[in-house]
């Protein structure tokens, strides 16, 4: 059974959508009643439809949060088999300290185009999310999808990264290895690999665990999927100390896809189906597909030097600015 969102109320509706097509379907109904149950489910149906159009039509940036942490939503995994099929082969650790399943790599083909795929994985249930540390990586996670991304760059190999994580994982450990030090390392050796980089945020892009995937020549989310420096919770527990704040800080994070494109750090809005992206996993894999199609055939065009004056100007674009007389306003 599907999981709704709190402020999903055609949840009843669905359901009973769902029991009148399974009534239709039985051996033990008769022609006159199909015909019957076939209008209750076309009524039901376009009450359903509507009632998703309103609510996803006008949700609030917290509402927007909580899709975007949809546990069914598609994850990285779920990507690559959608787009590589059995043309993918997974390449594992940091050569430091171990394999962080927080985030997944390695080799695929998309259509004609052979490819670097990293990703953050989050899990469908609460053992897959434990076993995958809830897509919060460890620094040898960044530090294995920094490895992924110089062998692309030595196999001319284009790059594609799926965000989708609440932040880099806090914890003692990590810190203790280098946490900061592996994102900060994400960061600027990102800024100068010589291959196009193309980055989906496809669920929750938190914080620098996010950045450390997202710096690319072309940014792109999807329509409900939220991308911020801090969680909402976290926002909300630093400038009030009151979690009840939650909604008013998403507010004020701009998060949202549409924030984002109007500021100018993100290139593209990509369309989900109607209810969001969990309900449809080949639709929104379909829409990666396409994007890709259209951006890489630009990017390869352009040399490597100049692709990586474009990417550093690409970032110095974002926000305002003056450092001892230079401005970008």
């Amino acid at each position: 059974m599907p999981k709704y969102l709190d402020f999903e109320s055609f949840a009843g509706d669905e359901q009973y959508l769902n029991d009148l097509k399974a009534a239709k379907d039985s051996s033990d109904t008769d022609d006159s009643e199909k015909e019957e149950l076939q209008n209750w489910i076309n009524s039901v149906e376009s009450r359903v439809i509507s009632r998703k159009q309103e609510i996803y039509s006008k949700l609030t940036p917290f509402q927007a949060v909580q899709v975007a942490r949809h546990i069914e939503r598609p994850s990285t995994n779920d990507y690559i088999k959608l787009l590589c099929g059995d043309d993918f082969f997974e390449l594992h650790g940091d050569r430091e300290f171990g394999d962080d399943k927080a985030i997944v790599g390695g080799i695929g083909k998309i259509g004609n185009y052979s490819l670097m795929i990293i990703g953050h994985q989050k899990g469908h249930d609460t053992d897959e999310n434990i076993n995958r540390n809830f897509g919060m990586a460890h620094p040898e996670g960044y530090r294995k999808s920094l490895r992924l991304m110089h062998m692309a760059e030595h196999f001319k190999l284009p790059i594609i990264t799926f965000i989708d994580t609440p932040g880099a994982f806090p914890g003692i450990g990590a810190e203790e290895r280098g946490q900061s030090n592996a994102i900060a390392e994400s960061l600027a050796e990102m800024s100068e690999i010589k291959v196009p980089i193309i980055c989906f945020i496809t669920g929750e892009g938190g914080s620098g665990g996010a950045l450390a995937l997202g710096l690319g020549d072309r940014i792109f989310m999807f329509e409900f999927s939220v991308y911020s420096v801090i969680s909402a919770e976290g926002c909300a527990a630093i400038l009030w100390d009151d979690p009840s704040k939650v909604e008013i800080a998403a507010d004020s994070l701009k998060l949202r896809a549409k924030d984002l494109l109007e500021a100018g750090i993100i290139d593209g809005i990509l369309p989900e189906p109607l209810g969001a992206a969990h309900r449809n996993y080949e639709a929104v894999a379909e829409e990666i597909r396409k994007c890709i199609f259209k951006e890489l055939p630009c990017l390869n065009e352009i040399s490597a030097d100049e692709l990586l004056i474009q990417r550093y100007k690409k970032f110095r674009s974002i926000g305002k600015y003056s450092i001892q007389g230079e401005s970008n306003a």
